[in-house]
Formats: C-alpha cells, sequence, structure tokens
C-alpha cells in the first residue's frame, strides 16, 4: 500500500521592507538578508516571503541579490518630498496578504508598525498569525503590545542575522 505524502504546510511572510531596514539601520547593524530569508524558512517554515519595497532604478543589483534570495519583490512608486525618498508599502502589504490568504496556513509579519494592527488582529482572530517579528522589541508601535505574546525582536539576533565584515 502506498505510503500517504505530508502535504508541507505553506507560510508565508509580509515583510515592510522599509521598517525593517531602517529600524535595523537605527540600531547600528546591516541586517544579511541571505541569512534573514535562511532563517525564516529554518524557524518559521516560511515557504513564500514577500518583500515590499519602494523601487529606485539605481537598486537594480539590490533587488537581483534579494530574488536570489528568495525573496519575492513587490515594488511601491517611490516619491521624493524636500530630497528624502518615500515608498510607504503599508496598503500593498494588506492587500497582498488578503489575496494570498486562501493560500496559506499561517503567515509571519514583519514590521513594527503600528498600522498593521487591523491586519494582525484579523489573522490572529483566524488562527492564521504564525509570528509578528518587530525589528526592534523595544521600540515598536504600542498599537502592537496588544499581541505582545505572538513577537519575536531581531534586535536580539544581531550575531545570527548580522552582515559579517
Amino acid at each position: 500500500m502506498a505510503k500517504a505524502r505530508k502535504v508541507q504546510q505553506q507560510n508565508y511572510a509580509f515583510i515592510d521592507g522599509q521598517n525593517l531596514y531602517m529600524s535595523i539601520k537605527n540600531q547600528g547593524w546591516i541586517l544579511d538578508y541571505g541569512r534573514f530569508r535562511r532563517y525564516l524558512s529554518d524557524k518559521y517554515k516560511i515557504t513564500k516571503a514577500f518583500l515590499f519595497i519602494g523601487h529606485i532604478p539605481t537598486n537594480a543589483d539590490l533587488y537581483k541579490s534579494l530574488q536570489e534570495y528568495g525573496f519575492i519583490l513587490i515594488f511601491k512608486p517611490i516619491l521624493e518630498i524636500k530630497g528624502k525618498i518615500k515608498g510607504n508599502v503599508d496598503a500593498e502589504l494588506v492587500l497582498h496578504a488578503m489575496i494570498e490568504y486562501p493560500n496559506y496556513d499561517k503567515a509571519v509579519i514583519v514590521s513594527g508598525d503600528g498600522d498593521f494592527y487591523c491586519l494582525v488582529k484579523y489573522l490572529k482572530s483566524r488562527e492564521k498569525l504564525l509570528k509578528l517579528i518587530v525589528p526592534d522589541d523595544t521600540r515598536y508601535s504600542s498599537l502592537l503590545r496588544k499581541f505582545a505574546s505572538d513577537i519575536a525582536g531581531i534586535n536580539k539576533l544581531k550575531g545570527k542575522l548580522g552582515c559579517i565584515k
């Protein structure tokens, strides 16, 4: 008799690229995105990792590297306001999390931004939230504190996920 195949759980990550990058940078270190992608796969069994990021044409090499690491890039056009680049991806992240909703068993949200409160609350109420990963578990939106038991901080993983110089 044929042995039944075990179906792999489909866990997806939805990553706020700007929040992740800026928060890690403000902590004084650089995230190794290849190591981070492996960490998501190993620790949370992430099969698809969507990275939401503002599109800057001169960053083509970075985007290629991120895709080679296994990230699915979702771009947002950027705006330049008074010399500052703005590429807020909040709406895109929420939209994609809901478009993909039937395709994943559990979701990992990577952001410390309180704008994702409604998404995290919804996923938790449907038992589809696997983890809320904040870049810095000492500095994130107070709106997300309600989900403290679901939060993991990247700041504690600098030795494991930081770029080696």
